[in-house]
């Protein structure tokens, strides 16, 4: 086991964990951000979704070995009162069915529009396609990234 001190949500923690350790299970298992899902394990679905120094990771495939001195921002640590534009769009437009890969959806949909602040909607479904949503509520979720485009 080693030790590790990792940036999250600004705020720094320690953790004693294997090397290989999914970010995922540090963050659920040891500090109990539980925002950030599991659902399928080989970065096929979205649900996991955490900022690794601004950029949209999932932390299901990636090593606690990896993070280093990055920041990490999982959905916990996206806003202090849940009023980041992506987060406000979610609502406004209500887009969550079910709610399991929304936490996944509104990272991606947040580091995308950091780098991408006025997308077209074609922009917009090539960002959020690698991010599954069961309940099929795409409609509502490029909506919603688009509306939280324009409130920026």
């Amino acid at each position: 086991m080693a030790n590790y001190n990792l940036k999250i949500n600004g705020k720094t923690h320690s953790v004693e964990v294997e090397d290989d350790t999914p970010l995922l299970w540090v963050l659920r298992d040891h500090l109990g951000l539980v925002g950030t899902k599991f659902s399928c394990g080989i970065a096929q679905c979205g649900a996991c979704t955490v900022h690794l120094n601004g950029n949209a990771t999932f932390s299901c495939v990636t090593p606690v070995s990896s993070v280093g001195n990055a920041e990490v921002t999982t959905i916990e640590g996206l806003s202090q009162d849940g009023d980041h534009p992506v987060q406000k769009a979610w609502e406004e437009i209500d887009v969550a069915q079910c709610g399991y890969c929304q936490a996944g959806q509104i990272m991606t949909a947040a580091a995308f529009l950091k780098q991408n602040p006025n997308p077209s909607m074609e922009e917009i479904d090539n960002a959020m396609n690698r991010n599954i949503c069961r309940c099929g509520t795409y409609h509502k979720i490029r909506e919603a990234v688009a509306q939280a485009a324009k409130a920026k």
